[in-house]
């Protein structure tokens, strides 16, 4: 019986311990990402103005921009979650996703497929810190 409280105590504190760290890296994680999307907003709505969705929804549609941006915008939506961007991101969608390409080489379908589930009513665990 002793034996087994011996090592049941340093087993529930390496688990504390495991779990705080994970939650830690999580939180600042999702600080990181609210951070990105919310610079990556501003410098969308100085160019193009209006809200958030609708300058980055502009800027996916501007054949102008380079494919990194556009594929940073498509990524920005997703996060958002809008279902205001859902249409413009399907017009884009092909449904057919190759394997990974750089992402100044083409609109990313593998973006697209995410955001779209993510304006489609998907779960966004980390928004609930940044939103």
């Amino acid at each position: 019986m002793k034996v087994i409280k011996q090592i049941k105590q340093p087993v529930f504190f390496a688990g504390a311990i495991g779990l705080s760290i994970f939650m830690l890296f999580f939180v600042i994680a999702a600080t990181w990402i609210g951070f990105d999307v919310k610079s990556k907003c501003r410098e969308a709505k100085d160019e193009y103005g209006g809200d958030c969705t609708e300058a980055l929804m502009n800027l996916l549609n501007d054949k102008n921009r380079g494919f990194r941006q556009r594929n940073s915008a498509i990524w920005v939506l997703g996060q958002l979650g809008d279902g205001r961007a859902l249409p413009v991101l399907q017009s884009y969608y092909t449904g057919n996703i190759p394997p990974r390409k750089p992402l100044d080489e083409a609109i990313s379908q593998y973006e697209l497929k995410k955001a779209i589930n993510l304006t489609s009513g998907g779960a966004n665990i980390t928004a609930i810190f940044w939103r």
